[in-house]
């Protein structure tokens, strides 16, 4: 039975590293995939999904604007497909989210969504709370803080290296723009002190 399942994480989890591997497991057994990313994510080239250890894969790429069900539909008819796979899925919006959850139900093709659960200012994305709200299955992807505790939110740094607390949403970067921390770390890096003792 076809599920839609949601990935999330904070940045560096390596969440598009899974996506891949779990592409090429397919692959290795004879069977498609269809990779989708962002349009504006061009950050390992256009039309490609990157990890950081240096692996990466050709994929379809998707507009605020686009209506994933007919792609889905449409790749469906040019062969067999035996899963959908979504990187950075947060920048998908809440109508893109409905898509894929009705390519699961309508196509009968399960849809694998890759991304992260909230923004540098502690906020759900659009695609991450339509995930949260819609997915059959979710699992979160661990990554750690500098002090080992698990991490579970992001900061942006600005040009200065200092934590921004405005801007827009979204924001394509890596290392260079954003370091994951645990709630009580990030707290700190946003100004909010911890009580005293």
């Amino acid at each position: 039975m076809a599920k839609l399942y949601f990935h999330y994480s904070t940045m560096n989890a390596g969440k598009s590293t899974m996506l891949l591997q779990a592409s090429h497991n397919y692959n290795e057994r004879g069977m498609e995939t269809y990779l989708l990313t962002a349009d504006f994510d061009d950050r390992h080239g256009p039309g490609r999904i990157g990890s950081r250890i240096g692996i990466s894969a050709p994929a379809d790429t998707y507009g605020r604007a686009d209506d994933l069900f007919a792609r889905i539909r449409d790749r469906l008819a040019r062969g067999p497909v035996a899963c959908v796979m979504v990187d950075e899925a947060q920048w998908l919006t809440r109508e893109q989210v409905w898509q894929l959850a009705r390519a699961v139900d309508d196509l009968g093709v399960p849809v694998m969504c890759y991304g992260l659960r909230v923004d540098f200012r502690g906020e759900l994305f659009p695609g991450s709370a339509a995930l949260l709200a819609l997915a059959d299955e979710m699992r979160e992807v661990r990554t750690i803080c500098h002090c080992g505790k698990k991490a579970t939110m992001v900061i942006r740094k600005g040009p200065d290296g200092r934590p921004l607390r405005d801007g827009e949403q979204i924001q394509v970067g890596g290392n260079e723009t954003y370091v994951s921390l645990c709630r009580r770390h990030w707290r700190e890096a946003m100004g909010d002190r911890p009580a005293a003792d």
